[in-house]
C-alpha cells in the first residue's frame, strides 16, 4: 500500500510541477502581480522619457520605440510607418516647438493597461504638458495616447500608437506645429 501512495503522491507532485511550469511559460497566462508590474513598468518608461527637465529630450522620446523596423504612428489624421520618419518628426517637433516651451512638465493623467501576453500590452493614457510660451503666456499641450508595446530582448518598446490632441492644446502660432507624439512625439505631438 505504501508504494502505491508514494507513486500517487509522485504523480500528483509531477502534475503540480508541470502545471506550474506551463503557467510560467505560457505567454497567455499572466498573473495579477505580473500585470501590475508590466503596467508600472510601462508608465515609468513614459514618465521617464517625458521628464523634460533632463538633457536631450528628442533622443529620450525616441528611446520608447524599437531601434529598427516598422513603427506605426497615427497622429493628427496622418500615419507613418517608418522609424526614420518617426525620428525625424520627433526631432522636428522638438526644434520647432518643444525647445520653446519654458519650464515644461509632463503630467500623467488616467492610465489604462491591458496586458495581452507577458510580452505585449496596450497602454492608453491622458497627459498634459503645462509650460510657458516664449512670450510668457501659460499654455498646456494635452491629449490621449494609446500605445501597443512589445517586449523584445527584455526591453519594452512601442510598435504602434495613436495620439489624439485635446483641441484646447493648440495655441495661436502653434496650431500646425503642436504634434507631440507619444505624449508628445512623432508625427504626433512631439
Amino acid at each position: 500500500m505504501r508504494p502505491l501512495i508514494h507513486r500517487l503522491f509522485a504523480v500528483g507532485a509531477a502534475a503540480a510541477v508541470l502545471s506550474m511550469l506551463t503557467a510560467c511559460t505560457d505567454p497567455l497566462r499572466v498573473s495579477a502581480a505580473d500585470r501590475r508590474a508590466i503596467a508600472d513598468t510601462l508608465s515609468a518608461l513614459v514618465t521617464d522619457a517625458y521628464d523634460l527637465s533632463k538633457p536631450d529630450p528628442a533622443a529620450r522620446l525616441l528611446s520608447l520605440y524599437p531601434d529598427s523596423g516598422r513603427v506605426i504612428s497615427a497622429v493628427a489624421g496622418r500615419v507613418s510607418t517608418a522609424r526614420d520618419t518617426l525620428a525625424a518628426e520627433i526631432a522636428g517637433f522638438w526644434q520647432r516647438v518643444g525647445r520653446n516651451m519654458q519650464n515644461p512638465r509632463f503630467v500623467l493623467g488616467s492610465t489604462y493597461v491591458d496586458v495581452i501576453t507577458r510580452d505585449a500590452a496596450v497602454l492608453t493614457l491622458v497627459y498634459s504638458i503645462p509650460h510657458t510660451t516664449p512670450q510668457g503666456t501659460p499654455h498646456t499641450v494635452s491629449g490621449a495616447w494609446t500605445m501597443l508595446w512589445r517586449r523584445e530582448n527584455g526591453r519594452w518598446r512601442i510598435v504602434q500608437e495613436h495620439l489624439s490632441d485635446t483641441p484646447e492644446s493648440t495655441a495661436p502660432g502653434l496650431a500646425s506645429e503642436v504634434p507631440f507624439a507619444a505624449p508628445p512625439p512623432p508625427s504626433h505631438q512631439h
